[in-house]
């Protein structure tokens, strides 16, 4: 039994969905950052947390390909091309989509007002943009990032559309917009809100 410590207005949900595909069970703890209950096992206070037989795992996407490695799932196998293709994605969506947002949500609601600059949301939305441009050319044929099958960095562009949707970032490219659309639909995301009492997500 897995332990998920996170809101699932976090990056908690990628966990939380990711074992939903995975179809493994677990005990969910929706503790916001900085809480008692997460200072305990991550000092820096951030979520997600994953308990793993009594051994915290922090930072989602380190979580989630934890995961797909011990299950054999939604992964490609470690050392080989196509391996180093799905890692290079993942980084690529961590740098430019999920880096973009999350300074857009410091300069929000999270830094101290005096420091907030709510001009370079500006700049951010339009490297936002751009970044659409290159993810829509690094895609492969299919229904997934990768093409035919789900993999991790799937997970990680879903919850960053979410996120985006949600903080007014335009979604420009077509293609990303139906691939979203259908990504956010999935059964076993659904699941992982229904169960933690999350709405389902909207543009």
């Amino acid at each position: 039994m897995y332990t998920v410590i996170g809101t699932v207005g976090s990056r908690a949900l990628r966990v939380l969905w990711m074992l939903e595909e995975l179809g493994q069970p677990y005990d969910h703890v929706s503790a916001q950052p900085r809480s008692e209950g997460v200072v305990a096992f991550n000092p820096a206070g951030k979520v997600p947390v994953l308990i793993v037989d009594g051994t915290p795992i922090t930072d989602s996407t380190a979580i989630i390909q934890y995961l797909a490695d011990r299950h054999a799932d939604l992964t490609r196998p470690a050392g080989t091309l196509e391996r180093a293709r799905q890692d290079s994605l993942t980084q690529f969506l961590l740098d430019e989509f999920d880096a973009a947002l999350w300074l857009a949500a410091r300069h929000s609601f999270i830094l101290p007002e005096e420091l907030r600059l709510s001009s370079i949301k500006n700049s951010l939305r339009w490297e936002f943009e751009r970044s659409q441009k290159v993810l829509v050319a690094r895609m492969g044929e299919g229904p997934f990032i990768m093409g035919e099958a789900m993999t991790v960095p799937d997970i990680v562009l879903t919850h960053c559309g979410i996120w985006a949707l949600a903080a007014r970032f335009p979604i420009i490219e077509p293609r990303l917009s139906e691939y979203l659309e259908r990504m956010r639909a999935r059964p076993a995301l659904m699941r992982a809100l229904a169960r933690t009492g999350g709405a389902a997500p909207r543009s």
